[in-house]
């Protein structure tokens, strides 16, 4: 049975989407106070360091929110899944690309660093889903 329109509207307010823009947003600020720290503590190096891993995770990431969100991936369902997939691959190629690009532009790349600032910034997904808009309590309009 198919649903009605008001159950649609409420089954949509019951489960708010998470924006793949409000994940990038996140992931730059804690990149940001994540490379501000490894400044203060560490010096330049490695804050340049730890940049650099932040940096292979928010370009991708952009990228990817900007793909998804464009006129091409809403079309249909078939084009949704195919344009998840084909940014899902782009996002990987660029955050391999971006971390050669750090080993031969950075000189004295603190590798350590470098892991902490990408595997803390890709935490963010996490940290989003944790602070997503809470539901609004589903009303019974059958009754």
């Amino acid at each position: 049975m198919p649903l009605t329109r008001l159950q649609v509207q409420a089954l949509a307010r019951a489960n708010p989407v998470i924006s793949p823009w409000w994940v990038v947003f996140g992931q730059i600020v804690l990149g940001v106070l994540l490379v501000l720290l490894a400044w203060l503590v560490f010096g330049a190096l490695v804050a340049k360091s730890v940049a650099c891993g932040v940096l292979a995770v928010v370009l991708p990431a952009a990228l990817f929110a900007r793909g998804l969100s464009s006129q091409f991936a809403r079309a249909n369902a078939g084009m949704a899944v195919m344009s998840f997939f084909v940014w899902e691959l782009v996002k990987i190629v660029v955050t391999i690309g971006l971390l050669f690009a750090a080993h031969r532009l950075v000189k004295d790349l603190n590798w350590p660093a470098m892991l902490v600032g990408l595997i803390v910034t890709l935490k963010v997904y996490w940290l989003a889903l944790a602070f997503k808009r809470k539901a609004k309590p589903v009303q019974n309009i059958n009754a």
